[in-house]
């Protein structure tokens, strides 16, 4: 009876299971299958490893949407530490070489190239009898030295009276009435100071003109250097716009003696950038300012004009002390050309010759001063930063015809 019992409990536990299942399975069937995600989730790459110091053990990150992979959060900005910037250092400042004497230190440079025309003359006076040809040899020589035509016809027809006077002509006579002679033509009554002082409570104001390739910008920095020598505190005017680089160029000039440069964009107003200098020539107080042109050629008419126009602007906190105009002594006939042309525009109160240590010809000093009735003023007798001299006619003479 106890076996009968147990066979139908476990007869009913059997039923019921399986009823449970095919309930179980009916229930399964009727509901639908879930929708797929639209955003399949992925699993980032573990991160690489660290090296060095800052390597640190991290857990392993839980997985992320394409989306959190694709756009990840940015990251926390982390704060540089504090520096201090850099301050440059301030250029060494220089100090020029005296100005005085600076021609008879300079001299045997400059007798090098000139003691053609001295001893030439010298050699040709020298001779036993002076006829028509030796004459004549003695106006080529003239001539090619640039002297000029009438400055030489002058010259000649007073040797030819004093020779005859003379007499006698030994060397020491001939070297002495040479010297005086070109003496009279280079001209020892010229007022050949560099005004730098302005009648006014205003600095002296100098414009440096001249035509491409003269050596315009480099003779603006070395006269800035002339003054700073001879005690005078500058202001630089870089109105050369045109010229790539020109007032880095002034500018680098300037910082080597201590004098602040005014410039302006490239390609800028010349004029406005020149009255920009004069006024904060005044407003410093400085002594002196100098103002760097465009070397513009004598033959373009508008440019010309333009540089009258800054002529009008700086005038107009006064008017101007200096115009000087720059030569290059080796051009010869064609640096007379071009002094022409700009004395028709600006009034040029001096004359700076350049390059004179090269092949230049000496007499280029007389002809230049007759041509404009100026003085020449400064003289460049190298490629060094002191080797611009005030033009001393003594010394000049005496390097022409030797010791």
């Amino acid at each position: 009876m106890e076996i009968l019992i147990l066979a139908v409990v476990i007869a009913l536990v059997a039923v019921g299971a399986i009823s449970g299942l095919v309930v179980s399975s009916r229930k399964k069937k009727q509901l639908p299958p879930p929708a797929p995600s639209s955003t399949p989730t992925i699993t980032a790459p573990p991160a690489e490893p660290q090296v060095g110091e800052d390597a640190v053990e991290t857990a392993e990150e839980p997985r992320r949407t394409i989306e959190e992979v694709a756009l990840p959060k940015a990251a926390a900005p982390v704060e540089a530490p504090a520096v201090e910037p850099e301050v440059p250092a301030a250029p060494e400042i220089e100090v020029p070489e005296p100005t005085a004497g600076r021609l008879v230190r300079l001299r045997a440079r400059l007798a090098r190239s000139q003691n053609s025309l001295g001893q030439g003359l010298l050699t040709l006076l020298s001779r036993e009898h002076l006829d028509e040809d030796t004459w004549e040899e003695i106006e080529e020589t003239l001539l090619v030295a640039d002297v000029g035509v009438v400055p030489t016809q002058e010259l000649v027809d007073r040797l030819r009276e004093r020779v005859k006077v003379l007499g006698t002509r030994t060397p020491a006579d001939l070297r002495a009435l040479l010297k005086e002679e070109l003496l009279t033509l280079v001209g020892t009554d010229f007022d050949r100071v560099v005004k730098t002082e302005s009648g006014e409570d205003t600095p002296g104001v100098i414009m440096v003109v001249g035509v491409n390739g003269t050596g315009k910008t480099t003779t603006t920095g070395k006269l800035a250097r002339v003054l700073v020598a001879d005690g005078r505190s500058v202001v630089l005017g870089a109105a050369d716009t045109f010229r790539a680089a020109a007032a880095d160029q002034l500018q680098t000039w300037g910082e080597r003696v201590g004098a602040r440069t005014v410039r302006g964009p490239e390609g800028g107003d010349p004029a406005s950038i020149a009255y920009d200098a004069v006024k904060e020539g005044i407003a410093e107080g400085a002594d002196v300012v100098l103002i760097d042109t465009a070397g513009r050629l004598h033959t373009k008419t508008g440019l010309m004009d333009e540089l009258g126009k800054v002529k009008r602007v700086v005038e107009k906190h006064g008017p101007l002390d200096e115009i000087l105009l720059v030569l290059d002594a080796t051009t010869g006939q064609n640096g007379l050309a071009q002094a022409r042309v700009f004395a028709e525009v600006v009034d040029i109160t001096g004359i700076v010759l350049t390059k004179l240590d090269g092949t230049a010809k000496g007499g280029i000093v007389i002809a230049v001063q007759r041509e404009l009735g100026v003085p020449v003023k400064l003289i460049g007798l190298g490629e060094g930063a002191d080797d611009l001299a005030p033009f001393e006619p003594e010394a000049f003479v005496d390097a022409l015809i030797g010791d």
